[in-house]
């Protein structure tokens, strides 16, 4: 029974620590801010497993089968975790007390587990074995979960099959104790609770999409076309009427009614300023709707397009809607598509570029935040050609002025000459850009033709901000500060307060 017993250990702490990354990786879908988000989870389910352990000193009598009902109970608790949790967060005003609820019990049901396991084996091993081979199977387990997590599971089965499939292997290791020891077997509670509740998480495990469908009925508009987790986001893509819309970790990225608004006004400024455009970098942009404005380009020989995720690429460039969408733009011989980390891939990229389009989400996390930082900057500079011009999305001067106004100080702080416009898109409001380049920027005087919103006799009443506004003092946006992703988190959440 000792060997059965190490491997619980190993097993217990292995989904342990994955029901506390699914909680932290939920929360940062959610909410935001992955930093904060994964501090707290961590903080709060450390506590909590003290608090167990601490418990565990109250339990005096048939500890064995103490530990099978609490190895059952946490893997129905953590198991359904994602799930639970998904569900609820369009349903209550305060999801962040269900989260640490959540999280807090699972936390103090996991802490139970290895004092328990110490006390089962402390009859059987040495203290100094006992101690070393516990511990030992505890660290092991931890070190599988981390690479197991990010590697595996969230690709292949993403957060709601993941807490299943390990909800599942917990209450398993109680079924294998229940069947090996002879007073378990005889005690039909134990089988009964351990056999429901394999059956209720599998169930969980087959249904996980209906789960996931179900609690995004409220949080969208209209019909779910295409609904997926990857490795690095959830991509959620509705139609209602003729409007589609694409939404990243719930956040809405466009609307197919007024989309055009926003990528003329993020390309045509830069691109007309550009005497024959030849070379073209994009960075994010993965839906292809600025490769699309970009292609009326005629002098455009080659457009790089640098976006992490390579599902977010394949959809818009096979899915047939998304396709005309964008024009068949990522489909075009011109472009050539990076699946990569643009802030590594910038690192190593060699030539220059006439044009640079920056179209990444805005800095709601530190993760993206370093996509607008200082280092970023400098790197973006030495890719420009010398009368090349970038332009990068940042977020809406009139919710978040210091968010947007910290984007142009950080690009000057870069040694980058700016020229910062803005526009109204009905689905986003007052939005901004940021045009930078080695030179004084000048309002172009031509575009192409067929435009739809921009034409250049408008083009200067765009670089003109009114009172409500205006520029505002700032910080350079640091890697090591990172007070952009601060200014944008406290201005969007006092707006959306309101």
């Amino acid at each position: 029974m000792a060997g059965l017993f190490l491997f619980s250990a190993l097993v217990v702490a292995t989904c342990g620590l994955v029901y506390e990354l699914v909680a932290g990786t939920l929360a940062s879908y959610l909410l935001g801010d992955s930093v904060t988000q994964f501090s707290t989870i961590i903080g709060a389910y450390l506590f909590a497993m003290g608090l167990g352990s601490w418990l565990s000193r109250y339990v005096r009598e048939r500890i064995l089968d103490t530990f099978v009902r609490v190895e059952i109970l946490v893997g129905l608790v953590g198991g359904s975790s994602a799930a639970l949790l998904f569900l609820v967060f369009g349903e209550v005003v305060h999801f962040r007390v269900a989260l640490f609820g959540v999280v807090g019990l699972i936390g103090v049901l996991v802490g139970l587990e290895i004092p328990l396991l110490l006390r089962l084996l402390q009859d059987r091993l040495e203290l100094r074995d006992l101690v070393a081979r516990v511990l030992a199977a505890d660290y092991v387990g931890g070190l599988l979960a981390s690479l197991l997590f990010p590697l595996f599971l969230v690709p292949r089965l993403g957060l709601i099959r993941t807490s299943f499939l390990f909800g599942i292997i917990n209450v398993a290791v109680a079924m294998l104790l229940i069947f090996k020891h002879p007073d378990l077997r005889r005690r039909f509670g134990h089988q009964g609770a351990a056999a429901a509740a394999i059956v209720l998480l599998t169930l969980g495990f087959a249904g996980a999409d209906h789960i996931m469908a179900l609690s995004e009925e409220g949080q969208y508009p209209g019909q779910a076309l295409f609904a997926r987790s990857t490795a690095y986001q959830r991509i959620v893509v509705t139609r209602q009427a003729d409007d589609i819309r694409l939404f990243l970790n719930g956040n809405l990225q466009f609307s197919s009614r007024d989309e055009y608004r926003y990528h003329e006004a993020l390309v045509h400024p830069i691109m007309a300023a550009v005497e024959e455009p030849r070379t073209v970098l994009v960075l994010g942009g993965g839906d292809g709707l600025a490769l699309r404005e970009l292609l009326k380009y005629p002098t455009v020989q080659s457009i790089t397009l640098v976006d992490l995720d390579p599902e977010m690429t394949s959809l818009f460039a096979r899915s047939p809607f998304l396709a005309q969408l964008n024009g068949g733009s990522l489909r075009s011989p011109k472009v050539h598509v990076v699946n990569a980390d643009a802030f590594v891939w910038l690192k190593s990229a060699s030539g220059t570029y006439d044009a640079v389009v920056v179209d990444f989400p805005d800095p709601s996390n530190y993760s993206i935040g370093k996509l607008y930082s200082l280092t970023f900057y400098r790197r973006l500079s030495e890719v420009l050609a010398p009368n090349g011009w970038a332009v990068i999305q940042s977020t809406s001067p009139y919710v978040a002025p210091k968010a947007f106004w910290c984007v142009e100080r950080t690009l000057q702080a870069a040694g980058l000459q700016t020229a910062a416009y803005h526009v109204f898109v009905p689905s986003f409001g007052e939005w901004g850009f940021v045009a930078a380049g080695h030179v004084p920027y000048r309002v172009p005087t031509e575009l192409p033709a067929g435009l739809r919103f921009v034409t250049a006799q408008m083009l200067p009443a765009l670089f003109d901000f009114p009172l409500d506004m205006r520029r505002v003092p700032t910080e350079t946006n640091r890697l090591d500060n990172q007070v952009l992703v601060r200014y944008f988190e406290k201005e969007w959440g006092n707006y959306l307060a309101e």
